[in-house]
């Protein structure tokens, strides 16, 4: 039988299989207030235990079909969230040994006195509720430190990398992942995984059955699932693994889904809590905030540098000399980037300087920059002011800072001659190195105003010949082997070209 009070009074389970027993226990810690319901062996009692909901377990050592010590090994098994008291009126100090070994907080021998028993109780519950306050301080620690991490970058990969490493850590799954919906096909596809070392990596990955969680999302209903019941929400796994508990929450920004954030275990008997999948949400919730900011800010950064290139090839526009210039520059200095074996964001990085090296020429009049004679002292003089123009009109520019050095250092010479600060060999930033070569070689190929283009062969020879006085020797020798590499497939794909041309039949004559 069991007695209910409050709602929020402790439940305890008592298994015994002498029914004098079992009512004098109810009959007393239901007068202490708790709820209590009775049974008569482990084999009832783990049917309780599965219907959820009690805190304490008091179990007789001796019982028909399953004894405490086996029930003991069951909850352990079972994962219960729940103390478990084991008494027995044959006790020795070897059975309360291994009782506490196998997981019991403690052990009563009879005959006992109720007030021992009520003690046992409120202590083991008291123990309880301390270890869930301990928890929950854990967990909103967990959630303090990622938000304090999130809040320091607005870099999309590091958010994502913060978000699935604390979510690993915090639930104790087996692999964490988090999705992100492709704003252009909708399909949501894996931005982040991360596994214990136990779990495979590359193809032998499991597949998610996104449209059973997609589901559950639309219909409001919380993602967290045990034993057969989780295999809904996989379309495959690895080898010889079977899910044994899975929790899935949503990614919202402006009352959209945009993402999905993944636990999952394949440890036997493993099981999420309903706290668990709470404190998911709540990272979820801060993430999908950090990711929506990240990504106005990235839409802002892209704004304003396409802005600042539009003006720049504006400039350009008007000056039939210099049109394309910024494009062909990148172009050349992203094969030197590419023959260095440059990281992607440093590439990226050169790349950018490359198509705002001149941008400081907007200040400089074009009449200046294209007379067919040799330009005065004068007009030399305000020539050379577009590094430091550009450098003026970049550093304010948060995100820019970094092309900053490139643009403001690419007339420099390798033997100190250059300008603005006449710097010398390796004090000379790399990125401006690489953008001297690429846009003297440009400037040399293309017509100007004074003079017809220069072949690629003279220009060359130029190169070397400067190479170690004008240009960085290292740089001069990548981009000419990138260079006859561009060549060599240019007149590779003209010859399949024209063998193309050459297999099409001749059109008939009318």
């Amino acid at each position: 039988m069991e007695y209910s009070f409050h709602e929020e009074s402790h439940r305890v389970l008592v298994v015994d299989d002498e029914k004098v027993i079992r009512e004098i226990l109810s009959d007393f810690l239901s007068m202490e207030g708790y709820v209590v319901r009775t049974v008569e062996d482990g084999v009832e009692a783990l049917e309780a235990l599965a219907e959820g909901g009690y805190n304490l377990v008091i179990t007789d050592l001796k019982m028909p079909r399953m004894g405490g010590l086996e029930l003991l090994e069951e909850i352990n098994k079972h994962a219960f969230n729940v103390l478990t008291v084991i008494m027995t009126g044959f006790g020795t100090v070897e059975t309360a040994i291994e009782a506490m070994k196998k997981g019991a907080y403690d052990y009563i021998l009879k005959p006992f006195k109720v007030e021992e028993v009520i003690h046992i109780v409120q202590r083991g519950l008291e123990k309880q509720r301390l270890q869930q306050e301990n928890i929950q301080l854990k967990e909103s620690l967990s959630i303090y430190r990622m938000s304090e991490a999130l809040n320091k970058t607005l870099s999309i990969d590091k958010i994502l990398e913060v978000i699935v490493s604390t979510t690993l850590k915090e639930s104790g799954a087996d692999v964490a992942a988090l999705l992100l919906q492709d704003k252009n096909n909708k399909q949501f596809e894996v931005m982040t995984r991360r596994a214990k070392d136990t779990q495979p990596e590359g193809p032998d990955q499991e597949v998610l059955n996104l449209v059973e969680i997609l589901e559950h999302y639309r219909s409001d209903r919380p993602v967290i699932y045990h034993g057969n019941r989780a295999n809904r929400f996989f379309i495959k796994v690895p080898a010889g693994q079977k899910p044994a508990g899975f929790v899935s929450v949503p990614l919202k920004a402006r009352m959209e889904i945009i993402g999905m954030l993944n636990v999952y275990s394949y440890t036997k008997s493993f099981k999420f809590s309903e706290g668990q999948r709470k404190t998911l949400s709540i990272l979820a919730d801060r993430a999908s905030s950090a990711i929506d900011n990240a990504r106005l800010h990235e839409n802002l950064q892209r704004t304003l540098q396409q802005t600042i290139q539009g003006f720049a090839r504006a400039m350009e526009a008007k000056d039939p000399y210099t049109r394309g210039h910024s494009d062909r520059v990148t172009l050349y200095a992203a094969m030197i980037s590419k023959g260095l074996g440059l990281e992607p964001k440093h590439h990226e990085r050169v790349c950018t300087a490359a198509l705002m090296h001149d941008v400081g020429k907007i200040g400089i009049p074009l009449d200046a920059l294209n007379k067919p004679q040799k330009l005065t002292r004068e007009e030399y003089e305000i020539f050379k002011e577009h590094p430091d123009k550009g450098r003026r009109i970049l550093e304010p520019i948060e995100f820019l800072r970094d092309i900053v050095p490139a643009v403001y250092h690419h007339h420099e010479q390798y033997d100190g001659s250059g300008y603005p600060l006449g710097l010398k060999g390796e004090d000379i930033p790399l990125d401006a190195r690489i953008l001297a070569v690429a846009d003297t070689y440009d400037a040399m190929t293309s017509d100007r105003a004074y003079r017809k283009a220069l072949s690629h062969e003279i220009a060359i020879a130029e190169l070397r010949r400067c190479a170690n006085t004008q240009f960085d020797p290292r740089i001069v020798g990548v981009f000419i082997l990138e260079m006859e590499k561009e060549l060599e497939n240019r007149a590779l794909a003209e010859q399949q070209e024209n063998e193309v041309e050459e297999k099409k039949p001749a059109e008939s004559p009318t």
